[in-house]
């Protein structure tokens, strides 16, 4: 296993478990204990861990994994939710789209839609989210406009006020929002204040609102708001979802589609 992989499931493990042994975590990689306790400290080194007697926890409470340790979690769930959503945008319109791995998958979904191979613009996409831009970008159809801000590392996503002046001046069609959390009550959410923030202004921007969510992110809360339910208008999730989950949020007047 190589490194790469070896911290990718480290992280993992730890962002499910909450604190990981340095034993527990070598026979969980079939790897030494030595191997383990260098991980932990150049992980902790990289303020992804901290670093305990024995083991490691998780970095505070709103720990997040950075975007590129969280690509391979619940993937096939991912890419059905992003193909549905990417259904959901019409040749011409004007797509907001946050940061995050499934919002990514959406990009990747629309790039590959026939019907968007050609036009001027076929589609004009507005996004805070590096990765997004890059993919993106080499898509002469597409017309890519990039908010300004300051990099997030875990996310890639550009915050604060330099975006302002960006989102204060253009309308969508739709915004895509992928987040940590969506709950009927509590409405749509990320761990990272400036990052809500930044989501919550595409939201006001555009006609209509869709939440992109594997069915593990619905009930749940997070820190930072985005939205309320109220503005939203489509959730797209997994067949996991249960279904007094989806009554409620239909009671709520939101469309639920299921993949």
């Amino acid at each position: 296993m190589s490194r790469d992989a070896r911290w990718k499931a480290l992280l993992e493990l730890l962002v499910e478990r909450g604190r990981l042994e340095v034993e527990e975590a070598a026979a969980e990689l079939q790897v030494s204990a030595a191997t383990i306790r260098r991980d932990f400290d150049q992980l902790a080194e990289q303020q992804m861990l901290v670093r305990t007697r024995g083991g490691a926890v998780v970095h505070g409470v709103s720990y997040e994994l950075p975007l590129r340790y969280k690509t391979a979690r619940r993937a096939s769930e991912k890419q059905r939710i992003a193909k549905a959503v990417a259904d959901l945008v019409a040749p011409g319109e004007a797509v907001g789209l946050t940061g995050g791995t499934t919002t990514t998958e959406v990009a990747r979904a629309l790039a590959v839609r026939g019907d968007l191979s050609a036009g001027t613009p076929a589609l004009t996409v507005v996004t805070n989210a590096l990765n997004i831009a890059n993919e993106l970008a080499v898509r002469p159809q597409f017309k890519i406009v990039v908010t300004g801000g300051v990099a997030r590392p875990q996310s890639y996503e550009l915050i604060g006020p330099l975006a302002d002046g960006v989102l204060g001046q253009i309308t969508l069609d739709v915004a895509v929002l992928g987040v940590v959390a969506f709950d009927v009550a509590h409405g749509a959410a990320a761990h990272d204040e400036a990052e809500a923030a930044i989501n919550r202004l595409l939201c006001e921007r555009a006609e209509r609102v869709v939440v992109a969510a594997d069915s593990s992110k619905l009930g749940q809360r997070a820190f930072a708001r985005i939205c309320g339910t109220e503005l939203v208008n489509t959730l797209v999730t997994d067949t996991a979802v249960g279904q007094e989950t989806v009554r409620r949020f239909e009671e709520a007047g939101v469309r639920v589609l299921t993949v």
